[in-house]
This record gives C-alpha cells, structure tokens and sequence, in this order.
C-alpha cells in the first residue's frame, strides 16, 4: 500500500489525552470505523502481513480485535476465535494478566486453537499485556502463534519487545510515539 494511503488510515485516529485516566494517549478507532474506504483498507493493510503465512485460524480480542480480526479472516477465507472478557464464553480457560492501566482477564474456548496454527490480530500494540495473554492463551487450548498484527503500535513502549522477547512475530501498519499525536506510517 502507499503512503498516501497509510496517511489516509492514520488521519482518521484520534488521539484522545488523558483517557481512561490521566497520563494516557487515547488512539480512538471510532473515525477510522466510520469512514468506509479507510476502513477497507485498513483491514486490507492488516491482511497483507497475513497473507502468505501458514495459517489454519484468526483470533481477535474483545472488543476491537474482533473488528479488525474478523475482517481478516473473512479476506484469509479461515475461521475466527474469539478471545473474551470472563464469563462470555462457555467451556473456557481465563488468563489474567497486567496492562497499562490496571489488570484484566482473558478466556477462549477449551481446545479452539488445538492443532491449529493461529494469526492474533487487534487494534493497538502497547504494553503488551493483552497481546500477550492472547497468545499464551492460543498455546494453552492446544494451538501455536503463526504471528500477530496490530493497527497501531505506540512506540516506547515496551509490547513488541515483550512479544518479540517469547518468540512471537510482530506486525503493525501504522506507529506513533507513545505521547504523541503524530502517526508515523511504515
């Protein structure tokens, strides 16, 4: 894709200060959901990094992981496994796990992945901590990382080192420096 385009994609997320909780850069998806064509190539830019991998299944967090996973799967012709909050999926195994802003948790279905070779997607790349549960869950219900790819990565922070540190393949279209407003495209 050209830089016109990764230019297009990125001027419609805002950044939002001080969001949930003082001190944070907000990157708000709502503009990019909102413009068709952004949003098209948006998911096409994230299928790209996907394509040409050995890949049986997409996975995608709740609740913007599922936007931007689905529509790869739908592009790889594979099928989709939700990665939820507790309580949202019936047969489940949980993994808690510390973010930015506090902690949370995670559960997929028992054996969802088992055998499969899986490619996690979601929106934004920052400390890690989701994206890593995601994947430690993947191999947890039997199945292997094909590799990862996010919509945005803020940079100075530590997410892809993390993931990178555990073996994990990281891909994202557009990168901003962790406080500020200005997206870098690749």
């Amino acid at each position: 894709m050209s830089k016109q385009v990764l230019e297009r994609v990125g001027a419609t997320i805002a950044v939002v200060p001080h969001f949930p909780k003082d001190g944070i850069m907000f990157r708000d998806i709502s503009g990019l959901l909102a413009s068709p064509q952004e949003r098209e190539e948006a998911f096409d830019l994230l299928y790209q990094a996907a394509k040409d991998k050995q890949i049986d299944a997409v996975a995608g967090m709740d609740a913007r992981g599922f936007i931007f996973g689905l529509a790869v799967a739908e592009r790889l012709k594979k099928p989709f496994i939700m990665i939820r909050k507790p309580s949202k999926l019936p047969n489940s195994i949980a993994l808690s796990y510390e973010l930015e802003y506090g902690s949370n948790t995670l559960e997929i279905q028992k054996e969802a992945t088992q055998g499969k070779n899986v490619w996690i997607v979601d929106d934004l790349l920052a400390t890690g901590g989701t994206a890593l549960a995601a994947c430690q869950l993947v191999e947890m219900a039997g199945g292997k990382v094909a590799g990862t790819s996010f919509l945005v990565e803020l940079d100075g922070l530590p997410g892809r080192s993390k993931l990178e540190a555990k073996g994990y393949s990281v891909h994202t279209v557009l990168n901003y420096d962790v406080d500020s407003t200005t997206v870098v495209p690749k």
